[in-house]
């Protein structure tokens, strides 16, 4: 399966199967979020954090790509991602683009 952001794939010819998407919703317990606090004190990358929407876009694209799998897709073009507060300390993050296939 091939996943791209750009909107086309140089060589092949595309037929649009429609849209994909994959989600996931992801939170840190209660130390994570102590210790983000104190980091904002100071300054600094917030590892936690960092680790754990890593994780969640990866999610979110093994679903896309699940997604586009249902629907015979060979590859999903213009794929982007997006991320949204659920509540402090959790956040979603959605993939989404446009399942393809390929044409002879």
């Amino acid at each position: 399966m091939i996943i791209t952001t750009t909107e086309q794939i140089e060589g092949k010819k595309l037929q649009i199967i429609g849209l994909v998407k994959g989600s996931t919703v992801q939170a840190k317990h209660i130390g994570s979020d102590i210790g983000a606090s104190l980091k904002n004190l100071v300054g600094g990358e917030l590892r936690a954090y960092t680790d754990m929407l890593d994780k969640a876009r990866q999610i979110a694209t093994g679903r896309l790509i699940d997604d586009a799998s249902r629907q015979g897709a060979d590859a999903v073009v213009g794929v982007r991602y997006t991320t949204s507060a659920i509540t402090q300390g959790a956040a979603e993050v959605m993939a989404y683009g446009t399942a393809v296939k390929f044409i002879d």
